[in-house]
């Protein structure tokens, strides 16, 4: 057996605790034994002892008799191999048997009768309970050892049928690779805790099953949303080092490939944001900022697409402060993340409405739009990274927008609702708690 394994670690646990166990109980019974022995042959010493006090008194009293033949009659009486030894202050000696015995249990008393001490001793053999005291002690001691070595045999065999679960498991998760997560490790059917860790085990095989997916999905989708501004550049580096052009020609090049530039920029700081909240390294200082000023921020930002789509943009804030615990950048980039995509999908001529509301506890911030929709069956994805529903697929944009909108709505302690129906437009709702006084420190990110 692996001296390593559990099984062993077992056996060895099991054999120390049941050494001890038969040490203890075999030192228990030898000197409960002992004490009850001892008990009784002490009982009778004293019960000998009273009753020949008595005998003594009463024979002594009577005029005539011969003191020592009455004790002699007395001694007929006695257990085996006992012994009574009286004496007195005026020299009156009396014992029987006549010749001392070994290994006696001796009981010594003294009285006084006619104004006169005597000193009694009587005596019982002990022999027979050190016989019976050293045979137990031979069993005690030579039967443990076969008990406990059998008991160890037993508690080897149990270990491994008790493990043999534990080994099946580790078998079929040896199995367990990257290109077969959908496998799911044999629950044994005992509805023990061995149950319950395969069960834990399998749930875990889930999670990383769909983590992969996703991280698959999000590879490949990343990999395409950066293929294609490369593949812009790329090309119109080409076509301009052909051949000759004129300096307009070369100009529109070079600010096409600016623009394939700086939307390729923004899809890598994307993804580097997010990447760094999955591993939960995204921190961003935490200070009281006010709605209102991030909200006008951005509005003023948007206001010039908004113009140039002649799409009208009203902002209702409301009077007075609206403050939260929050990080200006990160605001600005949700709501900017929100207006942006309510912009994309509002129809030329359309409306976008921004409002903040106040509670005692809370400020709701909405945005509006009453463009094209979300359709029911996407309205579970929209959060999703690089998600976009197939009618929004001439959209520009790569699908960031919303995720990283709900992750900077959570890490302020928001959550984003959203109300959407086909052709009547969307509404995407925050509520941030609200704080008051002076807040200061980090923001941790959570996870979406």
């Amino acid at each position: 057996m692996n001296t390593r394994s559990i099984g062993f670690r077992l056996t060895v646990w099991y054999a120390a605790a049941l050494s001890a166990g038969f040490a203890l109980f075999g030192a228990l019974a030898w000197f409960s034994l002992r004490h009850q022995m001892f008990s009784e042959i002490d009982g009778g010493l004293d019960s000998l002892a009273s009753q020949l006090t008595a005998f003594f008194k009463a024979e002594s009293s009577e005029a005539g008799v011969n003191l020592r033949d009455e004790l002699n009659e007395f001694c007929q009486a006695l257990p085996p191999a006992g012994y009574i030894q009286l004496r007195g202050a005026n020299g009156f000696a009396f014992r029987c048997p006549a010749n001392p015995i070994a290994h006696a249990r001796v009981l010594r008393r003294a009285f006084e009768f006619r104004n006169e001490n005597f000193d009694l001793e009587v005596g019982a053999p002990v022999q027979s309970v050190a016989h019976t005291l050293d045979l137990l002690r031979l069993l005690l001691l030579g039967l443990s050892p076969i008990v406990i070595v059998i008991a160890c045999i037993g508690g080897a065999w149990l270990s491994r049928r008790a493990l043999k679960p534990v080994q099946s498991i580790a078998a079929a998760a040896m199995t367990v690779s990257i290109e077969n997560l959908a496998e799911r490790l044999p629950v044994p059917n005992t509805g023990d805790e061995l149950a319950a860790l395969t069960e834990v085990l399998n749930r875990m095989l889930s999670r990383l099953e769909s983590a992969v997916k996703t991280l698959s999905q999000f590879a490949g989708d990343a990999s395409h949303e950066l293929r294609t501004p490369l593949s812009v550049i790329q090309t119109t580096a080409e076509l301009a080092l052909r051949r000759t052009r004129p300096p307009e020609a070369y100009r529109e090049s070079l600010e096409q490939i600016t623009a394939e530039t700086q939307r390729m920029t923004r899809l890598v700081e994307d993804l580097l944001f997010l990447a760094r909240k999955d591993i939960g390294s995204a921190q961003m200082p935490l200070t009281p900022i006010d709605l209102r000023d991030v909200l006008r921020e951005v509005c003023a930002e948007v206001s010039g697409l908004a113009e140039a789509r002649a799409i009208h943009l009203e902002a209702q804030l409301g009077e007075g402060p609206a403050v939260i615990a929050g990080n200006a950048p990160a605001l600005h980039r949700l709501f900017l993340a929100l207006l942006d995509n309510a912009l994309k999908y509002s129809p030329q001529g359309g409306r976008i409405v921004i409002t903040l509301e106040l509670s005692e506890s809370a400020a709701a911030v909405a945005v509006q739009d009453f463009g094209q929709g979300i359709h029911e069956s996407d309205l579970p994805h929209i959060f999703e990274r690089f998600y976009r529903a197939d009618r929004a697929r001439s959209t520009e944009g790569y699908g960031l927008g919303l995720s990283l909108a709900k992750t900077l709505a959570q890490a302020h302690g928001a959550e984003i609702e959203v109300r959407s129906a086909p052709g009547a437009g969307s509404m995407f709702r925050l509520a941030f708690p609200l704080r008051s006084g002076r807040t200061s420190g980090n923001l941790q990110l959570a996870s979406v």
